[in-house]
């Protein structure tokens, strides 16, 4: 920066000086730092500015404040919801790996029996089941597991009309063992939507929208840690190029084709043939 560049960024680094709230006076400093630092780096235009004003606005214009939110989705394409997930779920040792949210849950899903199915739409018959432990391997009963994925087209319900707004959602409790099955269709890889600032971005960079095909799980229970991460399947084309930074090893599944029953898919009444994937998820005590 010249002089007069510097002189701006410290006057507007001293407006902060007086703020009371010591979190929010370190995080606006380094705000301004950081946006100076860069429109400096780069000789940002003033016509790039206000294109970038533009974008922004476009973006806060497709957010329905239901179930599209661009502003989360750029944050995903930009791999900063990863970052602030690994600041702030830094791992435990045999613990579960988290990973993003994602702009597309829907609060105060049907409550569901163990092994009841949440497709009200078509898609290859999938079962997943598991347990859900502590870190000294201790089965964990009632636990919450609050699951989205999309239907056999790439959409969510909410964000596609013509579902049933409960499809494929559903939340579910593990029994006294810490065991759970649900019953579903087989995830499959998706775009994140591209009708919007975001789609736009994704196409000037050249770079695909896709998503590998996932189930999204929250997990609570008090006393532990919530945890939100996603099971990926494991054959997946975009397990190395997801959109959103979101794969992480741990967190791919296998599905397996059945052709008999074994004792949870006989219990739940499967319908054969089927997929059938496995999973043990491990929370952390607070």
């Amino acid at each position: 920066m010249n002089p007069v560049e510097s002189l701006i960024t410290e006057q507007a680094l001293k407006s902060f000086a007086a703020t009371p709230d010591p979190r929010f006076k370190q995080i606006m400093q380094s705000l301004v730092r950081h946006l100076h630092a860069f429109a400096s780096e780069v000789e940002l235009t003033e016509q790039e500015w206000f294109e970038g004003i533009r974008f922004l606005t476009d973006t806060g214009h497709m957010c329905d404040g239901f179930v599209r939110q661009e502003f989360i989705l750029l944050s995903d394409t930009l791999g900063l919801s990863m970052l602030v997930d690994a600041i702030n779920h830094r791992h435990v040792a045999n613990a579960t790996e988290t990973t993003v949210f994602g702009p597309f849950y829907i609060d105060g899903m049907p409550e569901r029996a163990y092994g009841e199915n949440m497709a009200l739409t078509p898609g290859e018959v999938a079962l997943i089941h598991g347990r859900v432990l502590d870190t000294e391997g201790k089965p964990l009963a009632g636990v919450l597991l609050d699951v989205w994925q999309t239907a056999g087209n790439g959409m969510y319900s909410g964000q596609d009309v013509d579902q049933p707004v409960g499809n494929l959602r559903g939340r579910y409790r593990t029994d006294a063992n810490g065991d759970f099955a649900i019953r579903t269709i087989l995830p499959v890889c998706y775009p994140i939507p591209t009708d919007g600032p975001v789609g736009r971005m994704l196409e000037a960079a050249e770079r695909h929208p896709w998503r590998p095909g996932h189930v999204h799980f929250m997990l609570e229970l008090p006393g532990y840690r919530k945890l939100v991460t996603h099971l990926f399947t494991q054959d997946d084309p975009y397990l190395e190029s997801d959109a959103v930074f979101g794969v992480k090893q741990s967190l791919q599944v296998a599905y397996e084709a059945r052709t008999v029953h074994d004792t949870v898919s006989a219990k739940v009444g499967m319908e054969l043939p089927f997929k059938q994937a496995y999973y043990t998820f491990v929370l952390v005590s607070e």
